[in-house]
């Protein structure tokens, strides 16, 4: 019974993805059958669409624009993390016990969104990549689960550190991240699809139409099913395919990055998720 409720589940999840694909690959002719709607196989196959949203135009900057914001805030955002945990994590620092406090308020209250609109404004980050990064930088959240994390590595550890005069920072970077990694893939991979998927704080700070992100595009021309015209794509699309496989095929171009991510970080991911369990 559990086996016929697992393949049932893994169906309801394969089906619509698989009928995406398909309909991506399908050619103009396979998409008039169906009536203009979405195919489970796609007859003969046709890359159009992705030849037409790869070659150049709007796709193809979006996602260039969503890597490079993905990977320098992913960046950014494991640095100042894992540098405040660390502080919290340490007994006996100045100031630890008020910044905790602060930090777990974050958990619990939202600032709203007009005044985060405001600060975004007063800092001149309104239609800047930056904007897309410095405001959601730090998550509380994730402080909180590397914070425990850190103070569940034996003591020894840094007593044996302090023994050698060896830094706080050595410390950290020689003996702390080097143990850490289970943590550190959960919350990259947290952070990484946060700011993959960063659609709201797209739409609120980004006006030019240059600068979206992928999340932009998605909206635009998926989920508001924009018309996609010769002037959305590259050169490289010779003819024009129909609009449902273009929009399959940004969905699907949109949903890549984060399945290649994912299978490296997997091995991983069952340990630093249960981080801060209690154990019983």
């Amino acid at each position: 019974m559990k086996a016929i409720a697992l393949g049932v589940a893994v169906l309801l999840v394969i089906i619509p993805f698989w009928s995406v694909i398909a309909t991506s690959l399908a050619d103009e002719e396979t998409i008039a059958a169906s009536g203009g709607g979405m195919v489970l196989w796609p007859g003969r196959m046709s890359f159009e669409a992705y030849k037409a949203i790869l070659s150049g135009g709007v796709v193809t900057r979006a996602l260039a624009i969503s890597i490079g914001i993905t990977v320098v805030g992913t960046a950014f955002s494991l640095a100042a993390t894992t540098g405040l945990a660390y502080w919290l994590s340490r007994r006996g620092v100045v100031g630890v016990r008020p910044m905790t406090m602060l930090v777990l308020g974050a958990v619990l209250f939202s600032p709203g969104l007009i005044p985060s609109y405001l600060v975004v404004k007063q800092l001149s980050l309104l239609d800047s990549w930056w904007s897309l990064v410095l405001p959601v930088m730090v998550n509380a959240f994730n402080v909180v689960v590397m914070r425990a994390f850190f103070q569940g590595l034996p003591r020894e550890l840094f007593e044996s550190a302090a023994i050698e005069g060896a830094s706080s920072s050595a410390t950290l970077i020689k003996i702390v991240l080097p143990l850490s990694k289970a943590v550190l893939a959960v919350v990259g991979l947290f952070y990484a699809v946060g700011y993959w998927n960063a659609f709201f704080n797209a739409m609120l700070y980004i006006q030019s139409t240059d600068k979206w992100p992928m999340s932009l595009v998605l909206r635009t021309y998926v989920v508001n099913q924009t018309t996609i015209g010769g002037e959305q794509v590259g050169a490289g699309a010779e003819v024009m395919p129909p609009q449902l496989p273009l929009q399959m095929a940004i969905l699907v171009v949109a949903l890549v990055p984060i399945l290649v991510v994912y299978p490296f970080l997997q091995r991983h991911f069952a340990k630093g998720v249960m981080t801060g369990a209690v154990k019983g």
